[in-house]
């Protein structure tokens, strides 16, 4: 055999496989795609099972309390919570009660009006904010809390609200002890959340919110965010 024949031979044995080169990015975007849908699918059911937590965890009963705390929380915003608050500080059930989230626009005397059995209450054992969100009000539960040396309270707000509201202010007072006195309304214990639309609604838009506080508590751990409480020091002086 010549050598120019054997150079030829050798050539041809050393030239790529066009084939296989071309079937491994399309390898690639396979394992890529296949991945992505298994991770999506464990999300979803992670969601899904965080939402039966979620649904578990929401009181379906007001409770009765055993024992006293130092100051009593009202977040506003549903039925009955101011109300139901105020009943438990004329009960003597706390030294002061925080009305946490009042509207701009309320004024003070119109609570009064609102609630006169509870006039005396008003008058001397009751203190307002006018904080704009959850947030806001687990920072001025804080401010409060520690201005006048509270290390247990009694957090009242609707049933579904409750677990976001004892995490932000648990994530804000990471030391005291709070005792949640969930607000259920009549209509909640007459017919189950996912009969209704609105009450699906409802408690689907609370879980999310739910979870995007606690993924913003997780990013950012710090325990007192500086604009929220910049925002609180203007709602206070308006």
């Amino acid at each position: 055999m010549s050598t120019a024949e054997t150079k030829s031979d050798e050539g041809a044995g050393e030239r790529p496989d066009p084939t296989g080169s071309a079937r491994a990015p399309g390898r690639w975007l396979r394992w890529i795609g296949r991945s992505t849908i298994i991770v999506l699918v464990m999300a979803a059911a992670l969601l899904g099972l965080g939402f039966l937590w979620f649904v578990w965890s929401v009181p379906d009963e007001e409770v009765v309390l055993t024992h006293d705390a130092d100051g009593i929380v009202a977040l506003t915003g549903g039925a009955s919570r101011v109300t139901d608050a105020m009943e438990l500080m004329a009960n003597g059930r706390g030294k002061r009660l925080l009305i946490s989230g009042l509207n701009r626009s309320t004024r003070i005397d119109e609570v009064l009006r609102l609630n006169p059995e509870f006039a005396r209450v008003v008058s001397c054992c009751v203190d307002f904010d006018r904080s704009l969100n959850t947030l806001g009000n687990a920072v001025e539960t804080k401010r409060w809390a520690e201005n006048r040396g509270f290390r247990t309270l009694i957090v009242v707000t609707s049933n579904y609200h409750m677990p976001r509201a004892l995490a932000e202010i648990a994530h804000q007072i990471p030391g005291a002890v709070l005792v949640p006195f969930p607000v259920v309304t009549d209509k909640q214990r007459a017919e189950p959340w996912w009969k209704t639309t609105a009450a699906a609604r409802l408690m689907i838009s609370e879980y999310v919110k739910y979870v995007y506080a606690r993924l913003r508590m997780n990013l950012h751990p710090e325990a007192r965010p500086d604009e929220v409480a910049m925002l609180a020091d203007r709602m206070r002086a308006k």
